[in-house]
């Protein structure tokens, strides 16, 4: 006869999970102190010095760019592809924007130290705004997550860096400014792991950088600009998308069609009914919520339902606006539907094979961010998976204006700060605080790898705009 521990590790097995008995051993082995975890994190500066962070050279038979994005379009709807390259094509920090797959296939080639993180994926400083917490406070963080992954947290601040000065130039700052704005976002990456290093883990879970935590992060000029885009996010709620995206006809709510942004459409476009499609979505999407936001969900009746364009690189993903209505006329709930398509990062590191894309989005942002979106779900039909969020609930974001331009440092080392908050949250922050050290030479480092890179990305812009002009790819008019 068998064994009880026999039989209790072949149903572990079966079950594919990790045995009892591993798993206690996991949770009662000592954990190393924190000096310990420092000093370890210290010692992998002999093997990636921080100054290996600095260089950036096109690797050897480097990826045509253009190839790259292609290669995306064949996975996306073709009549909105044109659209993406028309938008990625307003400018090179547009470009940026749109090309995190160009991005991963250059990092590949950039040293590491092989410290893992929840990482965004794709991390550039318009990815980054505020949100209302479950408490209805505002808090700043990440706010894309279509292509996070367990992966290199040097991929995620080089790419920020680099976007930093990018969007600097894009502003009209001037080299010097674009080299503060990079270092300076780097040193509070830096100097913020050091702090959470030292933070119970309970503590670092439940940190928020919030509204009084912005503004004393920036100067008194930045200041206004940062309680003028709170204020209008205190705004962007539900109602105000409802009176801004729907209109009564016959005495409904009808989302307003902006062709080609917003359309209304009668069937998928794999040709099936869209009520029979959003109901198997909906099924799919309801299974996965917590209880308790199954209750709150089935409080609301859905109301319509049309397609609608969003970003830059999610251009071409399918994405549905859904408009739900609950208790009277002034109580709608806006939910968007996005596909989820397998993470750039996917093919360089890793990591557990998802059942469901849009489960790994849903995942990775609970993990990350400080205040997720009480009704994040996922699910797969026909082949697609996809996630579900609310469309806007007291967003707001930054304003890429010239005339903001010298506040550019003042954002970058309210983005550094959000960053290393996700990183801390995912990671050992530790050992990477012991790991980037007290000196200034990591954020040197980065930044000058984000001016070279800068420059790549200006190339690479050119040849998707000679792609236009010799008509290898088609460009919409509209954006």
């Amino acid at each position: 006869m068998r064994s009880r521990t026999e039989e209790r590790k072949r149903d572990d097995r079966q079950a594919g999970k990790e045995s009892s008995e591993a798993l206690l051993k996991r949770f009662t082995a000592p954990m190393p102190s924190i000096e310990e975890r420092m000093a370890a994190g210290k010692a992998l500066r002999e093997k990636v010095p921080h100054a290996a962070h600095a260089e950036y050279r096109p690797a050897p038979g480097r990826k045509d760019p253009v190839a790259i994005l292609e290669a995306q379009a064949k996975t996306r709807l073709p009549f909105l592809v044109p659209i993406r390259y028309a938008r990625m094509l307003t400018s090179p920090f547009a470009f940026l924007r749109g090309s995190a797959a160009v991005m991963a296939a250059d990092l590949s080639a950039t040293p590491v130290t092989g410290l893992t993180v929840q990482a965004c994926g794709d991390m550039h400083v318009a990815n980054f705004g505020v949100f209302a917490s479950a408490e209805r406070n505002l808090v700043f963080g990440i706010n894309d997550f279509d292509e996070t992954l367990p992966g290199a947290w040097e991929w995620d601040l080089k790419r920020l860096a680099a976007s930093m000065v990018v969007a600097v130039r894009f502003m009209g700052g001037d080299r010097v400014l674009c080299e503060d704005a990079a270092r300076t976002l780097v040193r509070t990456y830096r100097k913020r792991m050091r702090g959470y290093a030292t933070m119970r883990n309970l503590d670092l879970w439940y940190s928020r950088i919030d509204e009084q935590a912005i503004l004393a992060a920036v100067t008194p000029e930045v200041r206004k600009v940062a309680e003028k885009i709170m204020a209008k996010a205190r705004q962007r709620g539900h109602l105000q998308v409802l009176d801004k995206m729907a209109q009564l006809v016959d005495d409904q709510r009808r989302i307003v069609e902006q062709a080609p942004i917003v359309v209304r459409e009668t069937h998928t476009p794999d040709g099936r009914p869209i009520a029979e499609a959003l109901a198997l979505v909906l099924r799919d999407y309801v299974a996965s919520l917590p209880e308790d936001r199954r209750q709150l969900f089935a409080r609301y009746r859905i109301v319509d339902v049309a397609r609608k364009i969003v970003g830059v690189g999610s251009v071409g993903t399918r994405c549905w606006v859904i408009l739900l209505m609950g208790n009277g006329s002034d109580d709608p709930l806006f939910l968007q539907y996005k596909e989820a398509q397998p993470s750039v990062l996917a093919p360089y590191f890793k990591a557990s094979t998802w059942d469901c894309e849009g489960k790994r989005v849903v995942v990775g942002q609970r993990i990350i961010q400080g205040a997720p979106d009480i009704f994040l779900g996922w699910g797969k039909r026909t082949g697609i998976h996809f996630y579900m969020r609310q469309l806007r609930d007291m967003k707001g974001g930054a304003e890429f204006d010239p005339a903001n331009v010298k506040g550019a440092p003042d954002y970058g080392r309210l983005c550094g700060w959000a960053l290393a908050h996700a990183h801390a949250k995912s990671g050992d922050p530790a050992l990477l605080a012991g790991y980037l050290g007290k000196s200034e030479g990591v954020d040197e480092a980065i930044a000058r790898f984000a001016l070279a890179y800068s420059r790549q990305t200006d190339r690479d812009y050119d040849a998707l705009r000679k792609a236009a002009r010799e008509k290898r790819i088609q460009v919409a008019d509209s954006v």
